[in-house]
């Protein structure tokens, strides 16, 4: 198959996933970043599972679509352990998602037949202008929605409706 944009997004999307991937589990803080790189995290996984049903050789589907079919099921299945919080099965799934994309990204990038090695042989400044922009963009959302450090800049004041309405009441 030629590269195309459906292609190309797929691949970007893999890569998001595959940057993300890592750095999400690795971090110890399970806070509002990791919810944000979570659902970012997600959301390129559906979107790499669902466009591979439209990514066939010679009209055929292959084990990486039953594969994409099981990513689905496991992604949704981790997203809402997350919700229910079990922390435990979403870990679980969450972590086998990555494993899987993982698998398939070995296979695609090692078949010499598929589009990737072609393009790493053919072009590979493209390949590598491609991986840099994905690495830079990740590295971007995670420095945008990081944690900030307590001495940097004030924290705003946050006060409930109950004490907004006895300062009121005070004045």
């Amino acid at each position: 198959m030629d590269w195309n944009p459906l292609l190309a997004t797929h691949v970007v999307g893999a890569l998001v996933a595959l940057v993300i991937g890592p750095v999400n589990i690795l971090r110890r803080r399970r806070d509002r970043t990791h919810r944000i790189l979570g659902y970012t995290w997600a959301a390129s996984m559906y979107y790499v599972c669902i466009s591979s049903f439209w990514i066939v050789t010679d009209g055929r589907f292959s084990w990486l679509h039953g594969l994409s079919a099981f990513t689905i099921v496991t992604v949704t299945l981790g997203i809402a352990a997350a919700s229910r919080r079990n922390i435990r099965a979403h870990l679980m799934n969450m972590i086998g998602s990555y494993l899987g994309l993982l698998v398939a990204f070995v296979f695609a990038a090692t078949v010499p037949t598929r589009a990737i090695p072609r393009l790493l042989i053919g072009d590979p400044s493209t390949a590598w202008l491609v991986a840099t922009f994905v690495v830079a963009s990740v590295a971007a959302l995670y420095l945008t929605v990081r944690p900030r450090r307590r001495g940097s800049e004030p924290e705003p004041q946050v006060r409930s409706v109950r004490e907004d309405t006895a300062a009121v009441e005070q004045s």
